[in-house]
C-alpha cells in the first residue's frame, strides 16, 4: 500500500509531469491510467489553464462555472452555508468526488492554484484504491456493504441513487462520495460510515498548492478534500472526459481479498422521488 505519511513535497514530486517536456500529453495519459493522479506546474493564467484543459479533456459545464466552463473556486462570502456550495466558502470540505449526484460524473478534474490562502487551504487527496484496500483488510463487512447498489442518495430532488463503490463488469471498481447535507444513506451502510471515514483519513495526503501548481486526477478513483483557510485563496477548476483511453476506476489492490458478490439492489431510505 501507499505510505500516507508522505509529505506534500513528496506527493507532488512523485506524480509530477513537466508540461514542457516532449510528448507530455502522452506521459500524462499513461500516468493517469497507472496511478490516476498527475501534478503540474507553470499554469499561471486563465488562458493557459483553459488551453491545457481543452487539450486533455472534453470540458463539461458546471452550474457554478463561467461561460468558458472553468469554475473559480474561492470564498464568495455568501455561499458557505448553502448545501452543496461548501467549495465556495472558506471552511473545511470533507472527502468527495465531483458531481456525485449525477448519473455519470465527469472522469477527470483539473484544479490549478491562482493564489494560495494566507493560512490553511491544504488539499487532501486519497486514492480510492487505497481506501478500498484498507477496508478489505480491516473491515470486510464495511467494504461489502459500501458496494451494495442504491444504498446512498447524493444530491437534491434531482440527485442520484448509487453506492460508494461500484463494481464494474470487468471487476474494476469506481468510487463516488459526498459527505455534506446532500448525502443520504441506507440503514445498510449507515453503521459503516465511521469506518469509511477512518479509512479515508488514514489514506490522505496533504498537498499545499502554490500559484501555478495544480493536479489532474481521475474523478472515479481519487477523493479530494480541503482544510479551512483564511485569505483570498483562488483556484480554477475544469471537469470533463478525457481525450484518451482511460479504463474505468481502479483494479483492486493485490493485497485485497476477492470481494464477495453483493446482494440484490436495496433502495436508499428516504431518497426523494425523481
Amino acid at each position: 500500500m501507499l505510505d500516507a505519511s508522505a509529505g506534500s513535497e513528496t506527493l507532488f514530486s512523485d506524480h509530477y509531469v513537466d508540461l514542457r517536456a516532449p510528448h507530455a500529453s502522452d506521459v500524462i495519459a499513461a500516468q493517469l491510467r497507472e496511478t490516476g493522479l498527475v501534478t503540474l506546474n507553470g499554469l499561471t493564467t486563465r488562458q493557459e489553464i483553459l488551453a491545457f484543459a481543452s487539450r486533455m479533456m472534453v470540458i463539461t459545464p458546471h452550474p457554478h462555472g463561467a461561460p468558458d466552463c472553468l469554475t473559480l473556486i474561492h470564498d464568495t462570502g455568501s455561499h458557505a452555508h448553502r448545501a452543496g456550495f461548501g467549495g465556495l466558502g472558506s471552511g473545511e470540505l470533507q472527502a468527495h468526488t465531483e458531481r456525485s449526484g449525477t448519473p455519470t460524473p465527469p472522469r477527470v478534474i483539473l484544479l490549478v492554484c491562482l493564489q494560495p490562502a494566507s493560512a490553511g487551504g491544504e488539499t487532501l487527496l486519497a486514492d480510492g484504491r487505497e481506501v478500498h484496500a484498507r477496508l478489505m483488510s480491516e473491515n470486510q463487512d464495511a467494504a461489502v456493504a459500501l458496494c451494495q447498489p442504491r444504498t446512498a442518495y447524493f444530491g437534491a430532488g434531482s440527485g442520484h441513487a448509487t453506492q460508494v463503490f461500484t463494481v464494474q463488469a470487468d471487476g474494476r471498481f469506481s468510487i463516488r462520495l459526498r459527505q455534506d447535507g446532500l448525502a443520504r444513506w441506507s440503514p445498510i451502510v449507515q453503521p459503516y460510515l465511521p469506518v469509511l471515514r477512518s479509512a479515508i483519513a488514514a489514506s490522505q495526503y496533504r498537498l499545499l498548492l502554490q500559484a501555478g501548481q495544480g493536479y489532474l486526477l481521475d474523478n472515479h478513483r481519487w477523493l479530494h478534500a480541503r482544510t479551512c483557510f483564511t485569505g483570498d485563496r483562488r483556484l480554477l477548476r475544469a471537469l470533463g472526459d478525457p481525450r484518451f483511453a482511460l479504463p474505468g476506476g481502479f483494479a483492486a489492490h493485490p493485497t485485497s481479498a476477492a470481494l464477495p458478490k453483493t446482494s440484490e439492489p436495496v433502495s436508499c431510505a428516504r431518497a426523494p422521488r425523481r
